[in-house]
């Protein structure tokens, strides 16, 4: 039997070999089983010397300031949104695969631009009106000099 993958993108797939789940006790609802019974899940990945992320995508994506991306270049996710242990896993998953695909979106370079002369003649028009409409209001022909 193959050994289960997680398909991120065509040009990159993860083992489950490379992904270190670890179950711990979740907080909020679920009564007394939430005392009893691991349920919320850690789910780590290391990203930084992972052979099965393109160099492109693990630069794109270390460079974002993600609090789930440790100092290390380890990614971490934390999912306890559910009470059984088999959902917060394939929840966590779920967020790493979303995760990791944002660092295969190219970000579109920016094109300076230039406001046109028209524009700046209409701007500079706008200004002189306001400031003629602010001097018109401190007229100080009421004071006594």
């Amino acid at each position: 039997m193959p050994a289960a993958m997680l398909d991120i993108h065509p040009r990159c797939q993860i083992p489950d070999e490379a992904l270190t789940e670890r179950f711990v006790r979740a907080a909020g609802p679920g009564g007394q089983n939430v005392n009893k019974v691991s349920t919320a899940v850690e789910l780590r990945f290391q990203l930084r010397d992972s052979p099965h992320v393109p160099d492109d995508a693990k630069e794109r994506l270390l460079a974002k300031s993600d609090r789930r991306i440790t100092k290390e270049g380890e990614i971490v996710i934390e999912a306890n949104r559910f009470r059984t242990q088999d959902r917060n896993r394939q929840d966590a998953r779920e967020r790493l695969i979303g995760f990791l695909q944002s660092g295969f979106v190219v970000a579109k370079a920016r094109i300076a631009t230039k406001p046109s002369k028209a524009a700046k003649a209409r701007r500079l028009t706008a200004k002189k009106q306001r400031g003629d409409v602010k001097k018109t209001r401190s007229d100080k022909s009421w004071r006594n000099d």
